[in-house]
């Protein structure tokens, strides 16, 4: 028989997991939606003022196979994870199975706030320059 302390560390790590994947879909955004967003506002300058601030800015959009590559990756490692906790045990106690039934929502909501953000992000950075390329 699970123990609640074993579905609490299920728990723990799927919402970790959710957390690292809205950070690296966060990353997609910052790559390559802000510069295409900026430039679109006629921002331009500003751009250039933020890349000469921040130059990991022109890396990240220069290597941004890799960085769509880890954001994928760790959206389908959450994803494993939360569907492997979603019937994980949560505590007896009403308070902390309120506590519990909380973070699995909140990671979930998480996870699909990551997978939104990366899908704008690679519609921006592979999408958008295919469609504008077949003229």
């Amino acid at each position: 028989m699970p123990r609640a302390d074993d579905g609490q560390a299920v728990l723990r790590r799927s919402a970790a997991a959710s957390l690292a994947a809205l950070v690296t879909a966060g990353g997609t955004l910052v790559c390559c939606v802000l510069p295409a967003v900026m430039v679109a506002l006629g921002a331009g300058a500003a751009l250039a003022g933020l890349v000469s601030a921040v130059p990991q800015l022109i890396w990240l959009s220069a290597n941004k196979a890799l960085v769509f590559g880890a954001a994928t990756l760790a959206l389908a490692v959450s994803g494993v994870l939360l569907h492997r906790a979603r019937h994980a045990p949560c505590p007896a106690d009403p308070a902390l199975a309120r506590a519990c039934a909380r973070l699995r929502a909140l990671s979930h909501w998480t996870w699909g706030g990551a997978v939104v953000m990366t899908s704008l992000g690679a519609l921006v950075a592979f999408g958008l320059p295919w469609w504008m390329a077949r003229g």
